[in-house]
Parts: C-alpha cells; sequence; structure tokens
C-alpha cells in the first residue's frame, strides 16, 4: 500500500481558530415524510424544526442525540436531478459491529459487511432515498 508525504506547512504565527464545528449536513432527498421517518426510527434522531423554503417546498433539520451536529433533509427544486449517492457523509460509532447489526436488523440496507481496514473499520448504508452513508469507527 501506497503512503503519502505530506510536506509540513508553514505555521502562521498566531493562528485564530475561525471554525467552530460541524452545524448541519444537508442531504437531498425525494419524499421528506418518508426520509423523516427513515432517521427518526433506525437511528433515533429527533424533529429539532422544520423550515419553509417556499409555498411548496419546505426542509427539516433532524438532532443527532448527543452532538450539536444536524442532519439536514431538504427536497431540491429538481428532484430528478438529485446529485450522485456516493458516501459524502460519514458517521461514527463507538461499537460499528454493534451498530452495524442493530441497523441491519431494523432493515437498514447496507453495500456489505463491516469492511476492516488499516485505518478502521467501515460500512456503506443506504437511506430510504438511496443517498450511501458511511459508518467508520472513531
Amino acid at each position: 500500500m501506497r503512503r503519502w508525504r505530506i510536506a509540513p506547512q508553514p505555521q502562521p504565527a498566531r493562528l485564530h481558530v475561525v471554525i467552530r464545528g460541524l452545524k448541519f449536513v444537508s442531504v437531498p432527498i425525494r419524499d421528506l415524510p418518508r426520509a423523516v421517518a427513515f432517521w427518526t426510527r433506525n437511528f433515533g434522531f429527533t424533529v429539532a424544526s422544520e423550515q419553509p423554503f417556499d409555498d411548496s417546498r419546505s426542509w427539516m433539520e433532524l438532532r443527532i442525540p448527543g452532538t450539536e451536529t444536524r442532519l439536514v433533509l431538504y427536497t431540491p427544486d429538481d428532484t430528478a436531478a438529485l446529485p450522485d449517492p456516493s458516501p459524502g457523509v460519514t458517521f461514527t460509532a463507538d461499537d460499528l459491529v454493534r451498530t452495524y447489526d442493530e441497523l441491519r436488523t431494523k432493515g437498514v440496507e447496507f453495500d456489505g459487511p463491516v469492511r476492516r481496514t488499516d485505518w478502521g473499520s467501515s460500512a456503506v448504508f443506504k437511506d430510504s432515498e438511496g443517498n450511501s452513508f458511511l459508518i467508520s469507527s472513531p
């Protein structure tokens, strides 16, 4: 396996931290009620708020238990043009195998078993809309 060497970058005289965390991750969906049910029933997320986009669309903000990060579900203008569903979001679980087993018993679809690699373990699952997500070890 190839290992990359990254040259150290010069450090500024004083670093002012601007980014404080990740507020939310937005996920495009086709069916809002179906997607909300998927995330609340299978993952225990709770609805934090619902915000209107316009007269016909809204987005739902879901709270992830034990964290400030939220998951926002929204319907884009043209649902036929949803983006590539490859994993762009990675969740972490303290016990990945246990989480994988529990989610499978709830009917969550995975693309295969937990994979073990040099950097850790991971598994890819699909939501109710066909979007893929990664769960990895801490």
